[in-house]
């Protein structure tokens, strides 16, 4: 038996659980809907609802994992920390680490070219992938300024991102009203597809609207009584972003046809024109930019923060920690991601990117849901959050079924962007050998 020995945290305990709450919710309820209910409907025609309920099932049970393990190791980093402590094996929580960073840089491409769709060419007519690389190029520029995103901003970011939805809902409320809309749609699916496959098969797309909880788990230290707000705050904010989802696919199509839906880069602002109610195109499509930029400018904060993080601890090469002398941020990182981010950008295809991002979050839920069930050895000695041991049991099926629904060309992509780590984390130890060598030569 072993006990839980860290020192205790330093930082002040000072967000309870409603700004807790805000703060998943914010990272949750984020682009993605803005951008994916066109792809969606491809899949599942009308019956755009069913695969986000299935979606948010499937990411309730890997919460469950997230939340006994960031209560029980409450100063633990993410999947890959927990990795490392269940597995003890470097390469594996490695590979979890870079697997969140290349989703994030991939998720940033795809927001990128959602950025440049629709939404955009409301003000001005550009093509999606110049103007997905020039967007990518500001986000790096604020980045490396030093963004201090604080809880404050971001709940007003929420209210911004919650307002569109809640827009989309409400004019498709009175469109039913005055007897428009065609609420016959919602149980339709394409001709000659099942239902199940066609639910199955949009679910891969939906997941990808649901991620963002896990990394809250970077917010546990400065949460007041974490066992009892962490779990609270985590399924209620994915059950608030559920409900809105699922509205907001009834709405879309009650208000479209699938293949008008499909056919569109700015869906949702198709759905709001469609309604009639005088709600400015500019406006909602303001909304959407600033959801969508919001969401890419947070992706990349994290990962070039993960990036410099990683090269600091000696698992990707060196070069990438390097920091700018007055401002303090990790240039070279943002400098790398930014460069990767836009060279995603030139595959043009939202949905490849969003199934390859899914695809390698996937591998990360997977270790962190086995892990909940190898370090339930290690007892700790604080009260902690416990989920039945069913739920990981039945989360680690649920990742395993979605990754058999992805595509050869998804599998081959996220193994590519794979293989590009493991070759900087070996060119990492290759340099860190030689700095070391000559050290003792020189000794």
């Amino acid at each position: 038996m072993s006990t839980h020995t860290d020192a205790p945290s330093t930082l002040r305990r000072g967000i309870g659980g409603p700004l807790l709450f805000a703060f998943i919710l914010g990272d949750v309820l984020g682009a993605g809907i803005y951008a994916l209910m066109g792809v969606l409907s491809e899949r599942v025609g009308g019956m755009l609802w069913a695969p986000l309920v299935a979606a948010l099932l499937l990411a309730l049970l890997t919460a469950g994992s997230y939340a006994e393990l960031v209560t029980k190791y409450p100063r633990a980093g993410g999947a890959a920390v927990f990795a490392e402590r269940a597995f003890k094996n470097k390469l594996l929580s490695f590979l979890v680490g870079f697997s969140m960073l290349a989703a994030g840089v991939t998720s940033a491409a795809g927001l990128s070219i959602a950025f440049a769709g629709q939404y955009l060419q409301t003000f001005v007519s550009l093509p999606v992938v110049p103007a997905a690389i020039v967007f990518l190029a500001v986000v790096a520029a604020l980045n490396a300024r030093g963004i201090r995103e604080s809880l404050g901003a971001n709940v007003v970011m929420t209210a911004i991102e919650v307002s569109g939805l809640v827009i989309v809902v409400v004019v498709v409320g009175v469109l039913l009203a005055g007897g428009g809309g065609d609420v016959s749609r919602v149980t339709q699916v394409p001709e000659g597809t099942g239902v199940a496959s066609a639910v199955l098969a949009g679910a891969i797309i939906a997941y990808y609207s649901f991620v963002g909880f896990e990394t809250s788990a970077n917010m546990i230290e400065e949460v007041k009584q974490p066992s009892k707000m962490y779990p609270r705050a985590l399924f209620a904010a994915l059950a608030t972003a559920g409900v809105v989802y699922v509205l907001v696919g009834l709405a879309s199509s009650i208000a479209l046809p699938p293949e008008e839906l499909s056919g569109s880069s700015g869906p949702l602002l198709a759905v709001v024109e469609a309604s009639g109610v005088a709600i400015p195109s500019w406006l909602f499509s303001l909304i959407a930019l600033i959801a969508v930029a919001n969401g890419a400018l947070l992706t990349m904060i994290m990962a070039s923060r993960l990036t410099y993080g990683m090269a600091e601890q000696g698992l990707l090469p060196r070069v990438l920690s390097r920091v700018l002398p007055r401002r303090r941020t990790p240039w070279v990182a943002i400098l790398a991601t930014t460069l990767v981010a836009m060279l995603l950008t030139l595959v043009g295809d939202l949905t490849l990117l969003a199934e390859t991002v899914v695809l390698l979050l996937l591998f990360v839920f997977l270790s962190a849901n086995v892990s909940v069930l190898v370090l339930r050895r290690d007892h700790v000695e604080h009260d902690h959050f416990r989920v039945w041991t069913i739920v990981p049991i039945l989360a680690i099926a649920s990742c395993i079924l979605l990754m058999t629904q992805q595509s050869l060309t998804v599998w081959i992509f996220g193994a590519v962007l794979l293989a590009v780590g493991v070759g900087l984390h070996f060119l990492a130890q290759w340099g860190r050998s030689r700095g070391h060598d000559r050290t003792t030569t020189d000794a």
